[in-house]
């Protein structure tokens, strides 16, 4: 027997719906719900143990999968099961865990997971839009301690009207791609990619995407309420002492006060804030510090925030003793790895990126196989984040999401500046050697003067900047370049890219509440004035790219051969390609294109001699003299019959001139005309009628000697009566064949 089920359908206003279900399926975890958009179907289950770990911060798990079952189809490789997420599965988990994480208790610790996972594919869902509004709707139907539901959504700009959770072709044509994280009064979450759009217009796409997030967080608490809302778990709270708190505030805030208006560098104010705690907890006495010891770390953190806080909010000076909207000394420097195609450094302040240009063919593309998309990239960015960077050691565990996410933001900001006739696949690699405030941002900077420096032809130059928010509901500060502790402290975190021209991308965690989409618009301006001038210097350190690649990088030349010809280029069993690779030191990929169905053949060599031999071998390939025109040939072979010459300009390209072309007199033999290697002129006559083969000529050329008669042509009852084929002519007259059977 099915159980009962309780469903919500949510109405996007195009004829499109989303169905909210739960009652069916995994009952066993403490919230689940299946959520349906067309086809697509994600099962989202939630799960948190009633025992609060024993760790200070929340253990939270969010875990995003598609199967490939979904959209009927295997997993690519050799093991045909799924194995580690791949990086658009990470991004929508980040996407996911930024929005919930804020939202459970400071205090709650139990270890909790949220998992989604794609059961069924609709190619015209991106299902990574509704992966937050499942999360949050198992969470509406569980008992935790969570604030208020939530839900996510993409908003695109096609034609310039505003849609919500576009397809993927609808996305293709848009000028906006950003995925928006609110509650139903406050916006908490901000990340995309943008066509140079302006900041106001960035405002109103993030209005839009709000208002159809209130319908959905609707839903959410109807389909609750339906089902029978639990009531909260209890859990452990965190003791609190207040009279604990007031005595270490006011052994601790003023001398933090005066710390953080020193100016300090980052080890030196680190140094002086540990001081002034070793101070504080030297005051108690060794029986308080075990009953207190935790409350005593944990009361100081809160007296230094505060301290710094007010410094910035009362007298506009932050912890290094810049202004509001002053930027870091910045310094910039290209080609400095000697080997790389294209390489740069960018410093701001205490944090610094190397990143690196490599190019190559379409064979290196970036390959992306989901089961909600495949495809590849032809510019793609890898971030790292060593330990050593923030003078740590830690254990090497891979490429953690971090690194992914920052990695995928600086791609996002870069990417649409890359022109689309650049011929190569471009790599762009950051290592991040020095991190105090936004690497992700020092990455997009670097990569954009990497590119210049390998000759890419960028549109425009692209500069990046990370802002950060204080208010305390009356007043408010908006931060240009924050530092690392600034965005420990701060309201707002939010990265911008950018042109002269507009914004390219954004990543934005937004921690109060009610934020006005005034302070949010003079923010973003303020981090324009802050972008233009971290781009000015870098076009000072390189003004324009480069006007040709570096002489050890690849030179990249396409060319187009009409399909029919690919067989013959290749050769059998690659053989023709494979020798042309060697002999001329060069790549060669072919690939087809899917509309015109030409072959596009893609020459990569470091030496123009080489990718000229392969060019000209295409042009003879593709070769097609012109009747009645006049070659140079060059006689490549003797035979008894007549000469087997090449046109010139087309080495390779072979045609017969036969004994009877060579000259006007009766030739007996083809050597008395011309020899091996002579270069003589022929006219072109196209495809002889009798022999079905390409006719030229040398004696067409030449002037007809006086007195030459032309031989008849040739008369086919000469030949004893037999016709062209050299049967005998019937005769009509001839009697009927008898029959056997007669």
């Amino acid at each position: 027997m099915i159980p009962k089920v309780f469903k919500e359908v949510i109405d996007l206003g195009d004829g499109r719906t989303i169905s909210l279900e739960t009652g069916k399926l995994a009952k066993q975890a403490h919230g689940s719900v299946v959520v349906q958009m067309g086809k697509a179907m994600l099962l989202c289950t939630v799960v948190s143990n009633y025992k609060q770990a024993d760790v200070d911060f929340l253990p939270l798990t969010v875990d995003y999968r598609e199967k490939f079952a979904a959209a009927g189809r295997y997993p690519g490789g050799f093991f045909k099961r799924e194995a580690r997420p791949s990086d658009g599965e990470v991004l929508t988990m980040r996407l996911v865990d930024r929005v919930l994480r804020p939202l459970f208790p400071k205090d709650y610790h139990a270890e909790t997971q949220v998992m989604i996972q794609l059961m069924s594919h609709d190619e015209d869902v991106m299902p990574d839009a509704l992966a937050g509004l499942a999360a949050s709707a198992a969470i509406q139907l569980s008992d935790f301690p969570f604030e208020c539901p939530i839900s996510e959504a993409r908003v695109a700009r096609v034609n310039g009207e505003f849609v919500i959770n576009p397809s993927r072709a609808q996305l293709a044509e848009s000028d906006i791609d950003m995925m928006i994280g609110a509650s139903a009064d406050s916006v908490m979450m901000v990340e995309g990619e943008m066509d140079e759009i302006s900041e106001e217009e960035m405002a109103d796409a993030i209005k839009f995407a709000h208002e159809s997030i209130k319908v959905q967080i609707k839903a959410q608490v109807a389909l609750a309420e339906a089902f029978g809302k639990k009531e909260v778990r209890e859990y452990a709270t965190a003791e609190q002492n207040e009279e604990l708190a007031k005595k270490i505030h006011d052994l601790a805030y003023d001398k933090c006060y005066a710390i953080a208006k020193q100016g300090t560098s980052k080890a030196e104010r680190g140094a002086a804030f540990a001081e002034v705690k070793e101070e504080v907890i030297a005051t108690f006495t060794e029986e308080e510090l075990e009953e207190f010891g935790g409350l005593v770390s944990k009361y100081y953190s809160k007296a230094e925030k505060e301290a710094v806080r007010e410094l910035t909010l009362s007298e506009g000076i932050r912890l290094d003793g810049r202004k509001t909207d002053e930027i870091r000394p910045i310094w910039c420097e290209v080609d400095y790895l000697p080997s790389t195609h294209g390489s740069s450094i960018f410093t701001r302040g205490e944090t610094q990126a190397l990143a690196t240009v490599t190019l190559g063919t379409s064979r290196e593309a970036n390959k992306i196989d989901m089961p909600s998309y495949e495809g590849e990239e032809s510019f793609y960015l890898h971030y790292n984040f060593p330990p050593f960077c923030t003078g740590e050691a830690r254990p090497l565990r891979g490429t953690s999401r971090r690194e992914v996410g920052h990695g995928n933001l600086a791609q996002r900001g870069l990417k649409g500046m890359i022109p689309d006739d650049c011929p190569y696949t471009v790599r762009v690699v950051s290592e991040v050697l020095e991190s105090n405030g936004s690497s992700s941002m020092a990455t997009v900077c670097a990569g954009t003067m990497a590119l210049m420096d390998a000759g890419v032809k960028l549109t425009r130059p692209v500069s990046g900047i990370a802002m950060g928010l204080i208010s305390d509901g009356d007043r408010y500060a908006v931060l240009s370049d924050i530092l690392g502790d600034e965005d420990h402290l701060g309201d707002m975190d939010f990265k911008v890219t950018g042109t002269a021209e507009g914004i390219t991308a954004c990543q934005m965690d937004i921690k109060i509440k009610g934020l006005s989409y005034e302070i949010l618009v003079n923010a973003l301006k303020q981090a324009r004035d802050g972008r233009l001038h971290i781009l000015g210097k870098l076009t000072d350190t390189i003004e324009a790219p480069s006007a040709e690649v570096k002489a050890h990088a690849p030179k990249m030349v396409n060319r187009r051969i009409p399909n029919e010809l690919i067989g013959a280029f290749i050769g059998p069993g690659g053989k023709h390609i494979q020798e042309l690779q060697k002999e001329t030191e060069t790549t060669i990929v072919i690939t087809e294109d899917a509309v015109t169905e030409e072959g596009i053949i893609e020459i990569l060599g470091t030496k123009p001699e080489g990718i000229e031999a392969v060019i000209s071998k295409i042009e003879s390939m593709m070769f097609k003299p012109e009747k009645g025109s006049v070659y140079e040939v060059k006689v490549i072979k003797m035979l008894d019959f007549g000469a087997v010459v090449e046109y010139t300009e087309a080495p390779g390209n072979e045609v017969l001139l036969h004994v009877s072309e060579l000259a006007w007199e009766r030739t007996d033999n083809v050597s008395d005309v011309v020899k091996l290697g002579d270069i003589l002129d022929v006219k072109y006559f196209g495809i002889d009628p009798r022999t079905r083969k390409e006719k030229v000529s040398r004696k067409a050329l030449l002037e007809k000697p006086e007195g030459y008669v032309a031989r008849p042509p040739r008369d086919d009852k000469r030949s004893g009566g037999r016709d062209n084929r050299g049967r005998d002519n019937r005769r009509d007259d001839r009697k009927p064949r008898e029959n056997k059977k007669d």
